[in-house]
């Protein structure tokens, strides 16, 4: 097992927490307006207030797979630059890049918040307040470095992401991207070491990480510490091995994602009243399942791919949606 029981179920339950703001957000539909006609009608138009930033409209399959290289080739030059930004320390603006991605999923994110309470808020409120909230939250997150702000923001920032990506992806896309990024996954942890190298760098250097991390003792630190307080010896300046758990934003970000698709590819089901909710719970419940199983059965002080195990999970999420839609239960 990677971690002690209890900070492995702290991770998983930040995950699970995650992926359900995640789909209150997507289900809030930012980018869209209701206009409701005197006949009763309902119409749903563009939010002008997010026109800067709003994904291109897709009807069909083919306009998903005309945007998809576009896409696949986006992350690559992103993770290029990065990988690039990192290995010539050029800190201020890798620094100056997550602050504008963290700000802006944080803006997303409290503002479908905005749209989900039960009453109405003027439109120049529905700005200001998450714009407030975001580069408040932003600024400690990147330049103060406060643990608890770091994952209390983590919490927000992924829902924030999604709204942008599920609109241009839809099932078939996403389980093409699936794949793509797992064995990228494979790759850049157990062939290349890009991926601990570039983990190692945020946390040390930069001070910023993106996704979950938990510092804790090992339970043979802290007996150390109860002896060493029982003969009142002094504990400054003495140097206490500290473990981090971690969970990278790529593994919380795609399940998510995934989720939100399943949700909008079954929004017409009838089952309970609840619509594609099942079926994205089915994924999230398949992608904790395989973070659950990597949790268990991975070793200390060695490195795994995560994605693999989620998407595997994702992919069980999926079949079983499909499966109870042909039978005629979702």
């Amino acid at each position: 097992m990677k971690h002690n029981v209890k900070i492995t179920i702290v991770l998983l339950i930040m995950f699970v927490i995650t992926q359900f703001i995640g789909l209150a957000v997507l289900k809030a539909d930012i980018f869209h307006n209701e206009i409701i006609h005197v006949n009763g009608t309902v119409q749903q138009v563009s939010n002008p207030q997010l026109s800067w930033i709003q994904p291109p409209e897709i009807k069909s399959n083919q306009g998903f797979f005309t945007i998809f290289p576009s896409l696949i080739i986006a992350f690559a030059i992103a993770i290029a630059l990065l990988f690039l930004l990192t290995k010539f320390k050029i800190e201020f603006i890798l620094k100056g890049w997550f602050f504008v991605v963290v700000c802006l999923a944080l803006f997303l994110a409290f503002y479908a918040f905005g749209k989900l309470i039960p009453w109405a808020i003027n439109s120049t409120t529905a700005i200001i307040i998450p714009l407030v909230l975001s580069l408040s939250l932003g600024f400690f997150k990147i330049f103060k470095r406060n643990f608890l702000v770091h994952n209390f923001t983590e919490l927000l920032i992924y829902p924030g992401i999604a709204t942008v990506f599920v609109p241009i992806l839809n099932i078939y896309t996403i389980i093409i991207l699936l794949i793509l990024i797992s064995i990228y996954d494979i790759w850049a942890v157990w062939h290349s070491g890009i991926m601990q190298k570039m983990a190692k760098y945020q946390i040390d250097k930069l001070k910023i990480f993106s996704g979950f991390f938990v510092p804790y003792i090992s339970k043979s630190v802290r007996e150390k510490i109860k002896r060493l307080k029982k003969k009142k010896s002094k504990l400054k300046g003495k140097k206490i091995p500290v473990n981090l758990a971690i969970l990278g934003g790529g593994d919380i970000i795609f399940p998510l994602i995934t989720a939100g698709i399943i949700m909008k590819t079954f929004e017409d089901s009838l089952f309970f009243g609840v619509g594609g909710l099942l079926p994205a719970i089915f994924v999230i419940a398949g992608a904790t399942l395989g973070l659950t199983y990597l949790f268990f059965f991975a070793e200390k002080k060695k490195f795994y791919p995560a994605m693999p195990f989620i998407t595997s999970g994702i992919f069980l999420g999926i079949i079983l949606s499909y499966t109870l839609k042909h039978l005629g239960i979702l």
